[in-house]
């Protein structure tokens, strides 16, 4: 899993690696699609996050038909999210944009870009939900290697398209998305086909009767994931206000802003990795009916997470500015991206946790608790401090800071509810008892 998000960051990267060539005003166009594509993306992922608690619940009490109806029931939900979503944004992306306060010239850069990373939201609620559902089976080796193919090709086409190489025109940023859309496409055409494999097929093969088993397990699907869309909803919304405050301050902390968390995702993939291993076991302990397991596997999820990004983060935190330097070479943005990445860096350990605690909720069905998290830290800190240190006009630095007190606050909250263990008697009395018990 985690090198499977390794693979998903190297392909963030390598766009912006290569975009970051085109200028600063390319940059902040990136960046205020990105706000977009990531508020999709997450309400997509925390989709998948209901899949994983149902199917991996079920799959530990032995009902491999149960888990393909939750998968069924789960990619009917995202793809008409993901239509809901697109349409929405489609409709009117000049004024959606002009909420963030993009520039005139920023958005007319922006808006083919936005179209075609909407429009590839639509195959990404599909992958996304397949990719779920082989992550509830214990095998993380097949999205794996299927990413492999998607970077490769994503990176092939980003090199032709962007820059023109090989005869190929040069359209800029047009060539990314296009981009972007094929290698989706390729990777919903792996995941299908592997799903079939024999050993697979009684979890993840879908049939006409599963999906239509699905439509009456819509609404255990719906109880489980509207919290977790709510949380990514409130999540970015504040992500997006947040970046709409830092236009106060510029293109250049805009691009920093841009460019910085796309380096940084690497340091927060082992807290992506261990929640998603995290609640694939609590699931399947749970579905089995054995609560201590799964608070073993919390725990423990919770102590490699930790120690790896404590490392990470030293690591970060001292090769910031040459691993900037390979990213841009803008003097007013690195002079920006050296204190936000030092910043982030010594925010990793709470960034480990939060996210390998939420996890484990996730999978004994409870998203209340990283919802509750994500609207403290943001709506209650992060926002409000962003909000005062523009008015008050301070430095750039006390945005950057703003984010630690969202991580702590986070951190602190699901580390609270995991410890009081109420999610495991909760999660029991929804789990029906293993066939023959």
């Amino acid at each position: 899993m985690i090198l499977s998000q390794v693979l998903a960051s190297a392909v963030s990267l390598i766009d912006i690696a290569m975009l970051g060539r085109l200028g600063p005003n390319t940059l902040a166009a990136v960046g205020y699609v990105t706000q977009f594509f990531w508020l999709s993306h997450a309400v997509l992922m925390a989709i998948g996050v209901a899949g994983v608690a149902l199917m991996s619940r079920a799959l530990g009490a032995g009902d491999p038909a149960g888990a393909r109806a939750a998968l069924g029931g789960c990619l009917v939900v995202a793809v008409g999210v993901s239509a809901a979503l697109t349409t929405l944004l489609l409709s009117a992306p000049r004024p959606i944009l002009g909420l963030l306060n993009a520039t005139p010239d920023v958005i007319e850069t922006a808006l083919p870009y936005l179209q075609l990373m909407m429009l590839s939201t639509l195959l990404f609620a599909v992958s996304v939900t397949l990719e779920s559902g082989f992550r509830a089976a214990r095998d993380t080796r097949t999205p794996l290697w299927i990413a492999a193919v998607v970077t490769a090709v994503k990176t092939g086409l980003n090199a032709l398209l962007i820059f023109g190489l090989a005869g190929f025109p040069a359209w800029g940023l047009v060539g990314a998305g296009i981009a972007t859309l094929v290698a989706q496409a390729i990777a919903i055409a792996l995941l299908f086909g592997s799903s079939r494999r024999r050993a697979l097929r009684p979890a993840l093969g879908l049939g006409l009767r599963d999906l239509a088993r699905a439509r009456r397990d819509l609404g255990h699907v719906t109880r489980i994931a509207a919290p977790a869309v709510l949380e990514r909803v409130v999540l970015n919304l504040a992500l997006m206000d947040y970046f709409a405050m830092l236009g106060h301050y510029g293109p250049s902390a805009l691009a920093a802003y841009t460019v910085g968390v796309r380096m940084m995702s690497f340091s927060w993939i082992p807290g992506i990795g261990f929640s998603a291993a995290a609640a694939t076991l609590v699931g399947h302990a749970l579905g089995a009916r054995d609560p201590d397991a799964a608070t073993r596997a919390g725990w423990r999820a919770v102590r490699f997470s930790l120690a790896v990004s404590i490392l990470l983060g030293l690591g970060f935190a001292w090769l910031r500015m040459p691993i900037a330097r390979l990213f841009t070479d803008d003097a007013s943005v690195l002079a920006a991206l050296g204190p936000f990445m030092l910043t982030l860096a010594l925010s990793q350990p709470l960034l480990g946790l939060h996210f390998t605690l939420s996890g484990a909720l996730r999978g004994a069905g409870n998203t209340i608790a990283p919802l509750l998290a994500a609207a403290v830290g943001n709506w209650a800190l992060r926002v409000p401090l962003a909000f005062t240190f523009t008015r008050l006009d301070l430095p750039l630095f006390w945005m950057w800071l703003a984010l630690v007190f969202d991580h702590l606050a986070r951190a602190i909250w699901v580390s609270w509810t995991f410890s009081r263990g109420r999610w495991r008697e909760h999660s029991l009395a929804r789990t029906a008892p293993p066939p023959g018990r």
